[in-house]
């Protein structure tokens, strides 16, 4: 038996072996009938269990492939082979080939790294809504767990038994979604999927991107204030130091660890979590990173299907074509035929001719020249200088008439003013003269109202954990907004034609930085609290 390469402990690779063997799907399914058997808590197997434990359509007709096959794995160190006393009634039953076969703890550990590969492989992932919900339950018990510190230390074991639910709940969504966002990428590339089956399923898919989407803007924003929650005064430590107190003293003796080296681990999993909720200066956060995959994955779907529509309506395509055209290349029987092939469907044929006047046309019908007559033996040609010089020649005839287009500049210009209008006078009617509460705007015209909208959405989109009060400028740098929460969980109301828009009241100062006397306006710093 030839030496295999040693693994990290000394122990070589063997029990992979029977991969590459002769009759390698034989092997994997007597393998998996060990492993079925051990589920039952059966732990020997003769070989006519073996046998009858094999699926009937592929079960081989005769016993002696199976024990074959056994005493193989056996060679390789899967199986371990004991003598079967257990029926010996004879002397010379001690002479007969009898044993009974249990597994190896290299062959076990070779099967269950199979399983995770066999499961890797075929994994599509999900984007689970509901792992988010179960996220904000998690958090919200930890909360409740730390606020009990105000009575007393906290219970370690409900904040070791949630912060390993959470953890665990975390990482499932994490690997789903990477999963998931990598078979989705592979169903729009085609990649081993059926056209028929992803016509079929695309717009459930698109519904379900689409509803994920929603849960992940308004839990994902939730979550990250939760975090924030926990964060501040040290809370998330506290918690984390006594999951792993509990834990180092919970450890086997010999897997024990400090209480240290549990927290630091601990630490590295909050940490995790928050990068994947919490935005920071410089980063994105992963949720958001997710949500913008995800949002450019509906309109990379919607034009996998428009292609394949335009397939399936006859319409030409470019790539198809040239698939058959290399074929035909191929196909060819000489070069001869290969140009014909390629003349006939690229037209590059030979030029004959740069011009024909009078002059020339009437000298061919004096001394026609065949299309068949080389370059070298034909009549030379003359050029137009000014062909030679600039490469085309000078229109003759008259010129195209310019059209007037007069008073479609001045529909737009009028257009452009009244939306000028309409944009200061909205700018106008937003600034605020001075700190008001938003309840304080007053009814606002749709234009105003739209304005608000996307002064409000980039002072939001500022807001961390843990801030009273941001700064924002729009978009164009010709509005600046000041934001401050409120603590007195009053409700602001600003009416509209299209209806009443409520939310939590805060202090606003809207300023028009476009108005005159407001160039030289120095910003006044940011206040936050924590």
């Amino acid at each position: 038996m030839t030496s295999q390469p040693s693994g990290p402990r000394g122990g070589g690779y063997a029990p992979f072996a029977h991969l590459t063997a002769p009759n390698a799907a034989l092997y994997r399914r007597v393998m998996r009938a060990f492993l079925t058997a051990k589920d039952r808590f059966a732990v020997h197997l003769r070989p006519e269990d073996v046998h009858a434990a094999l699926p009937p359509e592929h079960r081989p007709p005769d016993l002696e492939a199976v024990v074959k096959a056994l005493d193989s794995l056996v060679e390789w160190g899967n199986l371990r082979a004991d003598p079967d006393t257990s029926r010996v009634t004879a002397v010379e039953d001690f002479y007969r080939k009898r044993f009974i076969y249990q597994l190896t703890q290299a062959g076990e550990a070779a099967e269950q790294a199979l399983s995770v590969y066999d499961e890797a492989l075929g994994r599509r992932g999900a984007l689970q809504a509901v792992a988010l919900h179960d996220i904000v339950t998690h958090l919200r018990s930890l909360l409740v767990i730390i606020t009990e510190q105000e009575h007393g230390e906290p219970d370690a074991a409900k904040a070791h038994l949630t912060l390993t639910a959470l953890t665990d709940r975390f990482e499932a969504l994490a690997e789903n979604a990477r999963a998931f966002m990598g078979s989705l990428q592979r169903t729009i590339d085609l990649h081993g999927v059926e056209i028929e089956v992803f016509l079929a399923y695309k717009d459930r898919l698109i519904q379900y991107l689409e509803r994920f989407i929603q849960d992940l803007i308004t839990l994902g924003g939730r979550i990250a204030v939760l975090i924030g929650e926990l964060e501040q005064g040290g809370r998330a430590r506290v918690l984390l130091r006594l999951a792993a107190a509990r834990e180092a003293a919970d450890a086997a003796p010999e897997d024990a660890e400090s209480a240290e080296e549990a927290y630091v681990r601990w630490a590295s999993k909050w940490s995790g979590l928050s990068a994947w909720f919490v935005s920071t200066d410089g980063r994105e956060s992963q949720a958001r990173l997710l949500r913008g995959r995800a949002l450019g994955a509906i309109p990379q779907l919607l034009a996998v299907v428009r292609q394949l529509n335009e397939r399936r309506a006859g319409r030409s395509d470019r790539s198809a074509d040239f698939r058959t055209l290399a074929r035909w290349f191929a196909e060819a029987p000489d070069d001869e035929a290969r140009h014909r092939l390629w003349r006939a469907a690229f037209g590059l044929y030979s030029a004959r001719h740069l011009t024909v006047d009078a002059e020339t046309v009437a000298e061919r019908a004096v001394r026609p020249v065949p299309p068949s007559t080389p370059w070298a033996e034909a009549e030379p040609l003359r050029i137009s200088p000014q062909l030679r010089r600039t490469g085309s020649y000078e229109r003759r005839g008259r010129a195209r008439r310019v059209q007037d287009r007069s008073e479609q500049r001045r529909e737009l210009a009028a257009i452009a003013a009244k939306q000028a209008q309409e944009i200061a006078a909205a700018r106008a009617r937003l600034a605020t003269d001075g700190v008001i509460r938003l309840s304080g705007l007053g009814e606002l015209d749709p234009m105003a109202f739209g304005l608000f909208l996307q002064l409000l959405g980039d002072a939001l989109a500022t807001w961390r954990p843990g801030m009273t009060s941001t700064v924002a400028t729009s978009n164009d740098g010709s509005m600046e907004i000041r934001l401050t929460a409120l603590a007195d969980g009053s409700t602001a109301e600003i009416r509209t034609p299209g209806g009443v828009f409520r939310g939590p009241d805060h202090l606003v100062e809207i300023t028009d930085l476009a108005s005159p006397g407001m160039s030289g306006l120095d910003d006044a710093p940011v206040q936050e609290e924590r």
